[in-house]
């Protein structure tokens, strides 16, 4: 078994930096340092949880569709990340507030989440665990 102390970063592809940096910062995200946007590097942005996102240069292919969600077709690779908020009503809340749409939701037994997706289609899950149970797989052979 590899030995793994926790995720290091989240890198996301992004077409438009201060759109996305914007976003991003509505979250609670900080901006640390821009590495060399303009060169394909990442700009560095990390939450006070620690969630650290490398948000990187635009893509090569033009276009408004995140091919692992938008289209019919599936794609291997990345299609969300998930972040455990504290409160999904809170999270409701401030979505509406901040103008971001709602793509989605579910529940499962002992959990509700709600989607939004970044500027450039970038799927977020929000989860809120209920009875603090954050750990284990229980629910999830619903999770679609």
């Amino acid at each position: 078994m590899l030995h793994i102390e926790n995720v290091n970063h989240i890198g996301i592809r992004i077409r438009d930096k201060s759109r996305s940096v914007h976003f991003y910062e509505q979250l609670g995200f900080q901006f640390m340092t821009d590495t060399g946007f303009d060169e394909g590097h990442p700009v560095v942005m990390r939450h006070p949880s620690g969630v650290v996102l490398n948000l990187l240069g635009a893509p090569e292919i033009s276009g408004d569709c995140n091919i692992l969600m938008d289209l019919p077709e599936k794609y291997t690779g990345i299609t969300h990340i998930a972040l455990t908020v504290s409160s999904l009503s809170e999270a409701r809340q401030f979505m509406e507030t901040n103008n971001i749409a709602i793509t989605g939701s579910f529940e499962i037994p002992h959990m509700e989440a709600i989607f939004i997706r970044d500027p450039d289609g970038n799927v977020i899950e929000l989860d809120d665990f209920v009875d603090n149970q954050t750990t284990g797989t229980g629910g999830f052979d619903q999770h679609v």
